[in-house]
C-alpha cells in the first residue's frame, strides 16, 4: 500500500473530524472523544489509512504551544505571581501523593521498581489541554479558577522537566545535576529577556504598525514560536517559553486582538493532537494492560479530585471552587505520554508499562472530558446552561 501523502492525511483527518464532530454533537457527546476515536480508527491499529502518525504527533505539539501562549495573553503578571505562591504548596504535596500512588499500582501488578517509579512520574501531572481547553475565560469566577489552575500546571511543568532530565540521564545511571541547575537558572534570564524584548522592540513595532493586521499576526506568531524554541534550547520546555511570551505581551493594548487571531490556528493543531493520541495507541496491547489500566485510570479519576479538593481547601479556597479545580485536573497529562515514550526509548521500561501509561492517559482524558463537559461550565458544553466561552 503506497504511503499516505501529507495532503491525503489532512484530508482524512479533517474531513473525518468534521463528520465525527457532527455525529458527536448530534449525539450530545464531547468533541475531544470523537477526535481520539477517529485517530484509533484511521491509525495503524485499525484501518491504517493515516500512516505518518509520528509526523502528525510532532505537528500537533504546536497546538499546546499556542494554547499556553493564548493563556499567557489572558493573564496579568501580578496575578500569576500571587497564585504561584499558593500553587507551590498544593503542587508539592499532590505530586508526592500521585507519585506514591502510581508506584504502588505498578508494584501491585508486577512491574519492576524502575517501571513503577516511571508510572508514578506519569501519574503526577494533569493535562494542560483538557484543563485549559474546557475552561471558560469570560466569567469572573472562572478567571480566578483559571489563574489557580495555571499556577498548578506551571508548577507541574517544572516537575515534569526535572523528571524528563532524570530519564534522559537513565542510560548513564547518573543524574546530570549541572544541566538541571543551568535549566532552572535560565528561567529568570528568559523572563528578563522576554520583558525587555516586549518593552523595547515589540511594543514600539506594534504601536507603529498596528493597522496592518497581517503584520500583527506574523509578529505575534514569530514571538510565540521564537521564545518557545529559545526556552527549549536553554533546557526548559517550549510550553513554558510560549507562556512567558504570552504573559509578557499581556499588557499590550492589542493583546486580546492577538488572542482572537490565533485561536483558529490553535484549534487546528489541537485537533491533530487528539487524533494522533488515538492513532499512536496499539490496540493489540489491550488484553495485556486492560486490568492495570482500568485500575490506574479509576484511581486517578477518583483520587485526584479528592486530593486537590482537600489541599485547595487548606489554602482557603471555597469548597465549590476546590471541587471544580479538582475535577478539571482529574486526569494525567501530555507530559505523561512524553515520559512513557522517553522511558521506553531509554529502555528503562518495557512495552507493557509504556502502553499502560498511554491507556491510562486516554481513559482519563475521555472520562474527565465527560465529567467536565456534562457537569461544569465550559465552552463546548452540550447543555445550554453550562456553555460558557
Amino acid at each position: 500500500m503506497p504511503e499516505t501523502s501529507l495532503f491525503q492525511s489532512f484530508f482524512l483527518i479533517f474531513t473525518g473530524a468534521a463528520v465525527v464532530a457532527s455525529l458527536a454533537l448530534w449525539g450530545r457527546q464531547p468533541l475531544l472523544v470523537a477526535y481520539i476515536a477517529l485517530g484509533c480508527l484511521l491509525g495503524p491499529s485499525v484501518f491504517g489509512l493515516v500512516d505518518n502518525v509520528a509526523l502528525m504527533a510532532e505537528m500537533s505539539s504546536i497546538g499546546i504551544v499556542f494554547l499556553l501562549f493564548l493563556l499567557g495573553l489572558d493573564m496579568q503578571p501580578q496575578a500569576l505571581i500571587s497564585v504561584l505562591r499558593k500553587a507551590t504548596f498544593v503542587g508539592f504535596i499532590s505530586c508526592a501523593v500521585f507519585l506514591a500512588l502510581g508506584y504502588g499500582i505498578g508494584r501491585v501488578f508486577g512491574f519492576t521498581s524502575i517501571e513503577s517509579w516511571v508510572i508514578g512520574m506519569a501519574m503526577m501531572f494533569s493535562s494542560t489541554i483538557i484543563g485549559i481547553k474546557l475552561l471558560p475565560t469570560t466569567v469572573l469566577h472562572h478567571k480566578h479558577l483559571g489563574e489557580m489552575m495555571v499556577g498548578l500546571l506551571l508548577f507541574q511543568d517544572f516537575v515534569a522537566i526535572t523528571c524528563l532530565m532524570i530519564l534522559l540521564s537513565g542510560s548513564t545511571g547518573t543524574v546530570d545535576f549541572a544541566r538541571l541547575g543551568i535549566s532552572f537558572a535560565a528561567l529568570p534570564l528568559l523572563v528578563g529577556f522576554s520583558w525587555a524584548a516586549v518593552r523595547y522592540v515589540l511594543q514600539p513595532l506594534l504601536a507603529k504598525f498596528d493597522r496592518f493586521h497581517e503584520y500583527v499576526f506574523l509578529l505575534a506568531l514569530g514571538w510565540c514560536l521564537g521564545l518557545a524554541e529559545l526556552a527549549e534550547v536553554v533546557g526548559l520546555s517550549r510550553e513554558i517559553g510560549a507562556f512567558i511570551a504570552g504573559i509578557t505581551l499581556a499588557t499590550s493594548p492589542i493583546s486580546q486582538y492577538i488572542a482572537l487571531s490565533l485561536k483558529p490556528l490553535r484549534d487546528f493543531f489541537l485537533i491533530l493532537f487528539f487524533f494522533s493520541l488515538g492513532a499512536q495507541f496499539n490496540l493489540d496491547m489491550v488484553p495485556e494492560i486492560a486490568v492495570p489500566a482500568l485500575v490506574a485510570a479509576s484511581a486517578v479519576l477518583i483520587i485526584k479530585p479528592v486530593v486537590f479538593r482537600y489541599l485547595l481547601g487548606q489554602q482557603s479556597e471555597r469548597k465549590i471552587l476546590a471541587w471544580d479545580i479538582g475535577f478539571r485536573l482529574g486526569q494525567i497529562s501530555e507530559f505523561s505520554l512524553l515520559i512513557a515514550f522517553l522511558a521506553a526509548s531509554q529502555q528503562l521500561i518495557g512495552s507493557k508499562a509504556s502502553h499502560l501509561i498511554q491507556a491510562t492517559a486516554i481513559l482519563t482524558f475521555l472520562v474527565s472530558s465527560y465529567i467536565v463537559v456534562l457537569n461544569f461550565p465550559n465552552p463546548i458544553a452540550i447543555k445550554d446552561h453550562l456553555r460558557r466561552d
